[in-house]
């Protein structure tokens, strides 16, 4: 997965164009991405897709051509969406366009300019604090013209309709943490659940923030029905604790499990209520969807000192953090997929378990006390109202002891799925 993030992480990204295009392409070929182009208009729920943006070059030179800011060297120095220009200016009209950090003066912010007809330089403050001259050539050779949008989507059909929404933003320039961390543990989740068979559907999208989310939402009204869980993934490659931003609904499934498999792993984690502010989560937890989508993040958003900035790069995201992350989500999804309601095909009194063979597997079990308390519970439990999620937080029983229990009293036809609508 660190590996991946190195690849994609000099790509200038933005909301469309050609890096966008890049990146979905390399996505694709890891896992069988359809990737989607919407034209420039096209009407996306109260917005609509915005002229495509491409940049080929930009620099700031002194009129003796010394070039002292250049998107060669860093594709943040340029503001995203910025207007080309080609004019010697002054330096105060030229601080007018100038963005950067007085507290990091050793870091190159990242800005943007999506729906504003501007244009700007990022650069380190110590880099601007010597610049002294009276005037300064600024070219941006740019190009905003009607075009796409661009979105990758993957579709992997389980035994039921329900399905997982899985979303990333691929949108950020040279940013390795938030950006390219969800990318790359979302391609190897991705890779994992093609490899077998599961009981949920799950859909991939690989999207540019915010516009994206509303131009797939505003596209896709017929599936939305469908999506019974949903992760935004971001800032999962960082050393930071893990955090859980819950869904609009606050007890949706998705936020019960991601919540009870943090705490079953004795990591260090925080689990913080919805908020209309973040990622694309807003967008599928807006009132009029209302999904249950939760956003899993290491570090969250503009809490780390990196967020933003030139530091964002290799050295943040660890291959070790990046792995963890994707632990943790494997498991989520384990969860959910064994997360049935049963109920018992005769609830009368407690049915005997040695003519079924099920005295005898219980004997033989490692730690024979908690498989039998497991099973006693499943079989309390399985009313066609209450899932194996809820007989877990109620006994304090393993999940997983849970869910063999229940194979064991399904294979024995003491239980049975009850039907999804």
């Amino acid at each position: 997965m660190h590996g991946f993030v190195r690849q994609l992480f000099p790509l200038c990204r933005s909301i469309t164009g050609e890096g966008l295009r890049a990146t979905l392409k390399e996505i694709a070929r890891h896992i069988p991405l359809v990737l989607h182009e919407v034209p420039t208009g096209a009407p996306a729920l109260d917005w609509q897709v915005p002229l495509e943006w491409n940049v080929k070059a930009a620099r700031v030179e002194t009129l003796d051509g010394k070039a002292l800011v250049d998107f060669a060297d860093c594709n943040l120095h340029v503001v995203s969406y910025s207007m080309p220009v080609d004019a010697i200016v002054s330096r105060d009209e030229l601080s007018c366009h100038v963005h950067t950090l007085p507290d990091q003066p050793d870091l190159v912010p990242y800005r943007t300019a999506y729906y504003a007809e501007q244009w700007g330089f990022c650069l380190a403050h110590r880099v601007w604090e010597t610049m002294r001259d009276a005037c300064y050539r600024v070219r941006i050779d740019s190009t905003l013209a009607p075009g796409s949008l661009s979105y990758g989507e993957l579709y992997i059909a389980g035994k039921e309709k329900a399905e997982v929404l899985v979303s990333v933003h691929c949108c950020h320039p040279s940013l390795a943490n938030d950006n390219l961390s969800g990318i790359a543990v979302a391609t190897e989740i991705a890779q994992h659940l093609l490899g077998r068979d599961n009981r949920l559907s799950y859909r991939f999208l690989f999207i540019p923030a915010t516009i994206g989310s509303l131009t797939w939402l505003a596209r896709n009204e017929a599936v939305l029905p469908n999506v019974a869980h949903g992760l935004v993934l971001s800032c999962v490659g960082d050393d930071g604790m893990f955090h859980y931003k819950q869904s609009r609904r606050g007890d949706a499934d998705i936020d019960r499990v991601v919540a009870y498999v943090l705490s079953g792993r004795n990591a260090a984690h925080k689990i913080m209520g919805f908020s209309p502010y973040g990622y694309d989560e807003r967008q599928y937890c807006s009132p009029g969807y209302d999904l249950p989508v939760g956003c899993f993040m290491r570090s969250p958003n503009g809490t780390f000192p990196e967020y933003h900035t030139s530091a964002d790069d290799l050295r943040l995201v660890t291959a070790e953090a990046l792995e963890q992350s994707l632990d943790v989500l494997i498991d989520v999804i384990g969860v959910l997929e064994r997360n049935v309601v049963f109920e018992r095909v005769d609830g009368r009194g407690e049915p005997q378990l040695g003519r079924r063979g099920l005295y005898r597997a219980i004997s033989g079990h490692k730690d024979q006390a908690e498989a039998q308390m497991a099973l006693l519970w499943v079989l309390n439990q399985t009313d066609g109202r209450h899932s194996l999620l809820d007989i877990a937080e109620r006994s304090g029983v393993a999940f997983e002891q849970l869910a063999l229990a229940a194979e064991a009293a399904r294979e024995a036809d003491l239980i049975r799925p009850v039907a999804t609508p």
